[in-house]
């Protein structure tokens, strides 16, 4: 896999990306003293979102994610490691359009399928249109996507490619999404009604839910970091990951609204 530009001539020449500016690369140890604080951070992000107040992602996504950034910068990453270089802004801008409307294309037909349409069927979900909006537009954005995507495909993507090479910034970035959602799904079986139907809402079907959970977004994190590496820039991955989740909740509220069978 073709590692991302790290800010040096040299890969600014193999990539046909400009440089922010040459830095030297930071030692492994130093990197690796690092990548612990961030995993540190967002471990209590994690458990402060799943256990406190309400929205508390809302509130702490933005800050964490600015304070990861500087943490990365501090530590010798450039814009270009971290995915935010404005030179690659529209390239991801491009990519994120794409796709918006590929996910807007699949959700469509999944809700016109009565036999797809049940895996839009979530209590969550079940808010009046102005929530419904609400959640998607800012909470979505701002709550999840805005941190998850600083941490884990620009932060630690940024930080393990320093170190080990693209292969393994998105490995290692993947199977910690996938971790990262354990918490959130603990009730999956509960109020999916097409995960419950399918695997039982029973301690056995919830752990297969958060182990499927777990499997599946750590794919997805694959996903999203090769649209990371491809455009250079976290706008690709943030607006498949906005799509995912804000379309499929947009969706998922309409049908419950209008009582579709």
């Amino acid at each position: 896999m073709r590692g991302w530009p790290d800010g040096s001539p040299e890969a600014a020449a193999g990539s046909g990306v400009a440089p922010d500016r040459a830095e030297p690369h930071p030692s492994g140890r130093r990197l690796a003293l690092v990548f612990g604080a961030v995993l540190a951070i967002l471990a209590a992000v994690n458990v402060a979102d799943k256990y406190g107040p309400h929205h508390t992602g809302l509130v702490a996504g933005p800050v964490v994610a600015l304070a990861l950034v500087l943490i990365a910068r501090r530590a010798g990453l450039t814009w270009h490691d971290l995915g935010l270089s404005r030179r690659t802004l529209l390239p991801g801008l491009r990519y994120a359009v794409g796709a918006v409307a590929a996910v807007a294309v699949v959700y469509a037909i999944g809700a016109a399928i009565p036999a797809t349409r049940v895996a839009f069927h979530d209590v969550r979900y079940h808010l009046h249109p102005g929530a419904a909006l609400l959640t998607a537009l800012v909470v979505v954005p701002f709550g999840t996507v805005l941190l998850e995507e600083v941490a884990f495909r620009g932060v630690l993507v940024g930080l393990v490619n320093r170190h080990r090479g693209a292969t393994w910034a998105s490995i290692t970035s993947s199977v910690l999404f996938g971790l990262w959602h354990i918490l959130p799904s603990l009730r999956l079986a509960q109020v999916n009604q097409a995960v419950g139907a399918t695997l039982g809402s029973g301690t056995v079907g919830s752990v297969l839910a958060v182990v499927g959970a777990v499997g599946f977004t750590a794919v997805a994190g694959l996903l999203l970091c090769e649209l990371r590496r491809r455009s250079g820039s976290l706008l690709a991955a943030a607006g498949l990951h906005w799509a995912t989740n804000g379309l499929g909740l947009l969706i998922a509220a309409g049908l419950a609204t209008t009582s579709l069978p």
